[in-house]
């Protein structure tokens, strides 16, 4: 399938490296990111399974994270994704984590922090006699180092930041987005003013014991867990975060997270490690199981190629080995099977297959003389390289039929209007328009898109980023009256999930995508139109992970 004017112009933007005589092509990316991580391993692109991988990258059956894309080659070559850090309850630890996120900013690494181990403000401070500052106050000093960091000019800096449920300044976090009526307007006329926390997006940490405490009318913590729960569910509705992470059960511990969330561990400076296969472009449930497995051995490649922002990230990825292949283009392929957005037997026949990825892991592992990874598939927000794909992203459903989208290009502001790939190919085959399901008609049954994200996360042993769209708060689908509504239902699949964040249409100004008529856009689809003050993102609200 020939690459359309839109997604060519932002491989060339993004990804392509300046040759004699001009622009890499598509072609000469997918054999540049194949052949550098596997020859780490001591893969020729003479082998079968360095000749493989290059065709399904090329063919966009299978396509490596941005980082591979944009850096595989190059002298200094991180490729691998976000940082995973802790914030420790000291001077010495504070100046610590922002030397780490300087780090890994700089180099195009994103950062999630959990600070639920800093402690409260206001609390007292034994050896000089102070009182602390809170983890707010450090969670904004990272926020201003994501500003003033643009790795390469036009990657903006990925932030997330975790609180636990219990921490004593968690209500203040809850609200700490909550900006006033003069900001807010202010962002809407320029969304690079600055603002609390604008650069980070913020999730509530939820363990065991807050499903217990929850659940329980006589546990000592039942009414904090009830007042947590639900100034977080108004908040999702109202203004999108902050959202919500999970780790219970066998994932309890794992409270770092990158800054899409997708990818969780127990150990400071670990580093997540992406690439996402295209269920859309796969051809056979054959052709599945032969991509997982080429994929897997693509990422392990990339664990031992990858260069590092500091060395505690190489001995935390020796260690632990996490690999994060997701899958995207899952909406297109219920679509393209006259199938609605919902679990499904023949799909869990393709997941079963992508489930095998420990597996070969494993047999990669110990062909290469490697640590075997903890962990192997996590499902990203996928931004950009959905956009290269031309399918939808992640687990999410469509978009919108059309929208206009806004990015940096260079000093200056862009938007293009935009017809989503997967609805212009069932437009050509005579679907109309407005029968296209998409995420803001699923709005009006928001189970159906947390049900749905439930079940895939039975097959994937990391996360799921997924951000679930909403209507306006105030409108007749999303307004106080039905904040209890939507708060019984999400508690009923939130055991089974990794974490949830919402977006409500117009939460935050100079939001990246608009929807706009299909008729709108048909005019004028793929024009490059200049455009002062606005936001620059994915197609996910705060995800630059997996560009």
């Amino acid at each position: 399938m020939e690459m359309s004017p839109f997604a060519h112009s932002i491989m060339e933007m993004k990804y392509s490296h300046e040759l004699e005589g001009g622009k890499e092509t598509w072609e000469q990316i997918s054999y540049r990111a194949t052949k550098h991580p596997l020859k780490a391993v001591g893969v020729t692109m003479r082998d079968r399974l360095a000749k493989d991988i290059c065709r399904y990258i090329t063919e966009r059956k299978f396509i490596p994270g941005g980082r591979y894309l944009y850096a595989s080659g190059r002298p200094f070559h991180q490729v691998q994704n976000c940082l995973l850090l802790r914030a420790t309850d000291s001077r010495e630890g504070w100046a610590e984590l922002l030397h780490k996120a300087a780090m890994a900013l700089m180099t195009g690494a994103g950062i999630g922090v959990d600070y639920s181990d800093v402690r409260h403000k206001g609390s007292r401070i034994r050896k000089t006699g102070g009182h602390a500052t809170g983890p707010i106050a450090l969670m904004q000093m990272l926020n201003e180092c994501g500003r003033g960091i643009m790795q390469g000019g036009s990657r903006r800096s990925a932030i997330w930041a975790g609180l636990s449920w219990k921490h004593a300044d968690v209500h203040e976090f809850i609200r700490i987005k909550n900006w006033s009526p003069e900001v807010k307007a202010m962002k809407e006329k320029d969304f690079n003013f600055p603002a609390t926390l604008d650069q980070t997006n913020i999730s509530v940490q939820l363990d065991d014991e807050f499903f217990e405490a929850y659940a329980d009318p006589e546990h000592d913590l039942h009414s904090q867990a009830h007042s947590v729960y639900w100034a977080v569910t108004n908040q999702m509705l109202e203004t999108a975060e902050p959202g919500f992470s999970i780790d219970t059960g066998k994932n309890s511990g794992e409270t770092l997270r990158n800054a899409c969330t997708e990818v969780s561990s127990r150990d400071d400076s670990d580093i997540c490690n992406l690439g996402s296969i295209n269920l859309a472009n796969v051809e056979s449930i054959e052709e599945m199981r032969e991509i997982t497995r080429a994929a897997t051995a693509f990422l392990m490649a990339g664990t031992v190629y990858s260069d590092v922002p500091y060395a505690a990230v190489d001995h935390a990825r020796t260690k632990n080995r996490r690999l994060g292949l997701g899958v995207m283009g899952v909406h297109e392929w219920l679509l393209k099977r006259g199938k609605p957005y919902a679990p499904d037997h023949d799909l869990s026949l393709w997941l079963l297959e992508y489930a095998k990825s420990g597996k070969y892991a494993r047999e990669f592992a110990k062909e290469w003389d490697l640590s075997v990874p903890k962990k192997t598939r996590a499902i990203a927000p996928t931004g950009t390289i959905g956009i290269i794909a031309e399918t939808t992203t992640g687990i999410e459903p469509i978009f919108c039929v059309a929208f206009k989208r806004r990015y940096l290009k260079g000093d200056q502001w862009h938007y293009q209007y935009v017809i989503d790939p997967t609805a212009k190919r069932l437009i050509a085959e005579g679907v109309s328009p407005e029968s296209i399901e998409d995420a803001y008609s699923l709005a009006q049954n928001v189970e159906r898109r947390v049900e749905f994200q439930a079940w895939v996360q039975q097959y994937v042993d990391h996360g799921i980023s997924s951000t679930i769209n909403l209507p306006a708060w105030g409108s007749e689908y999303n307004n106080s009256g039905r904040v209890m509504e939507f708060g019984n239902m999400l508690m009923k699949h939130l055991p089974n999930i990794r974490g949830v964040t919402c977006y409500p249409d117009g939460a935050r100004g100079g939001q990246p995508l608009v929807p706009v008529a299909y008729s709108e856009a048909i005019k004028h689809e793929g024009a490059e139109l200049v455009e002062e003050s606005v936001d620059v993102c994915s197609l996910t609200k705060g995800g630059s992970c997996g560009e």
